[in-house]
């Protein structure tokens, strides 16, 4: 987590100067690999009525393949669970039950474990972020702690290259974010990044959206299992 914070701040300077959507996007998933611990290689995926996906910005083959495998399996994490849940985890693809399909062809074809994010949802279109490795046990929670940081940066590079409704959203809740944070750095004297793992843990732990988490700090003051502390 070390400069996550100065690291994450450059890219969204980058993402800003960039104007070719197809560029910026692509340095998203760069910068995914670059950044989250455990990425080998990462995409961005659209899904459409939770049946077909493409990622058309990715790095490596693997994304592709385990897209196509998906598509082809009608099952997997992009199709199920991330349109309900904001990140998705799969750390052992070989011994993965929720969907036994894609998981065995998933690892036949190189996927040892993965790590999803859940970027934008309108209507029946889901985007995402995902990060894959070739082993097994690659991602653990300081994965998800990054990932769900920069999947806020991407979600804001990612709405405004598709000009959705969703930038609105994704602006106020990387505002809120920092807010909640400063809340935190201040009453607990702790780093931005210890800020950060407190919401990120509140969110996990409750099964709540970060953005609401640091809605309900900056709104009412207190988080529940913070002040419990």
């Amino acid at each position: 987590m070390r400069d996550l914070a100065g690291q994450l701040g450059r890219l969204a300077r980058t993402l800003e100067a960039e104007d070719d959507t197809a560029a910026m996007l692509d340095e998203v998933v760069a910068a995914a690999v670059r950044l989250i611990p455990g990425a080998e290689d990462a995409s961005i995926s659209l899904v459409v009525a939770r049946r077909q996906i493409s990622s058309p910005h990715r790095t490596g083959d693997l994304p592709g393949k385990v897209d196509a495998i998906q598509t082809a399996t009608a099952e997997g994490p992009c199709l199920d669970a991330a349109y309900e849940h904001q990140t998705v985890r799969v750390p052992d693809m070989r011994h993965e039950r929720r969907w036994p399909k894609f998981a065995r062809e998933a690892y036949q074809a190189g996927a040892g474990s993965m790590l999803s994010f859940q970027l934008y949802v309108q209507g029946d279109t889901l985007g995402a972020l995902n990060l894959y490795n070739r082993a097994a046990g690659a991602f653990d929670d300081e994965s998800e702690e990054v990932g769900l940081l920069f999947a806020v940066h991407a979600a804001v590079a990612f709405a405004d290259a598709q000009k959705l409704d969703h930038l609105d959203r994704a602006v106020a809740s990387r505002d809120l974010i920092g807010q909640a944070k400063g809340m935190l750095m201040e009453r607990y004297r702790i780093d931005g990044d210890g800020a950060f793992r407190v919401l990120a843990r509140v969110s996990q732990s409750t099964n709540r959206p970060l953005r609401d988490v640091a809605r309900q700090l900056v709104e009412t003051g207190h988080l529940d299992l913070v002040e419990a502390d």
